[in-house]
């Protein structure tokens, strides 16, 4: 008859952090504490942390690059902007108003494709800084779907298109973002007060829930004199 598993510091601190992910106390793109910090709180030598991580890392939990991480800044403040730049800002305490220009059904055959969905919304959003001076332009698509499909009509709750999405079920818990310099298309350009052809970065990121599902993909222009894309690299103290 075989013995009983022991039940060892590794896994008490991988069912920990596991418990820790579940729970949306780490939330997607959370860092984790350091290795020093986790010894210390769970009493493990580092060496026990660090095959803990390896261990989370081969059940695809946490992605680990050690001392690597990138960021958008506005101003050099640095910004988490996975639920949106205008939270994002908030919670940086940089003061932004926010022009919602429109809502409606929009003729995206491409995302439909992907993700199966019936319909999409489309938000367009434009944000001002202090001077009133445009700065950034955000064009975000939601699924059709329960109560989004009713925001054309309804707006959104709250003034938020993230408690809209949370309203309807939609928790996003992994994506994907890419940035990069591009010339701003008239269109564009005329509803941030600027040249067609002036150099912008541009956002694209996409929100999928914990089944894949999409929450929401949006495209943002942002003036680069006011936002940065930073990368920090090497090991951390």
């Amino acid at each position: 008859m075989s013995s009983p598993r022991r039940f060892g510091k590794r896994e008490r601190l991988i069912d920990a952090i596991v418990s820790r992910i579940r729970s949306g106390s780490l939330g997607p793109g959370d860092q984790l504490p350091g290795e020093h910090q986790l010894a210390h709180e769970f009493g493990v030598s580092r060496g026990t942390v660090r095959s803990a991580l390896t261990e989370l890392q081969r059940r695809s939990l946490i992605a680990t690059e050690s001392g690597i991480g990138s960021f958008v800044t506005y101003d050099g403040v640095d910004l988490d902007d996975r639920h949106g730049w205008a939270r994002a800002l908030a919670r940086s305490g940089l003061h932004a108003s926010t022009d919602l220009l429109s809502i409606d059904v929009a003729a995206d055959e491409e995302l439909r494709a992907k993700f199966g969905l019936a319909g999409v919304v489309a938000v367009h959003r434009r944000r001002r800084d202090t001077d009133g001076l445009p700065v950034s332009l955000e064009r975000a698509l939601v699924p059709a779907q329960g109560s989004l499909a009713d925001l054309p009509s309804t707006g959104l709750r709250n003034g938020s298109l993230s408690a809209s999405l949370a309203a309807a079920g939609l928790t996003a818990t992994h994506g994907e973002q890419d940035i990069d310099l591009r010339p701003l298309p008239e269109p564009e350009a005329t509803l941030l007060d600027r040249a067609p052809g002036e150099l912008f970065l541009r956002s694209s990121r996409t929100t999928l829930t914990d089944a894949g599902s999409l929450v929401e993909h949006v495209v943002s222009w942002l003036d680069p004199a006011h936002f940065r894309f930073h990368i920090a690299f090497g090991s951390q103290p």
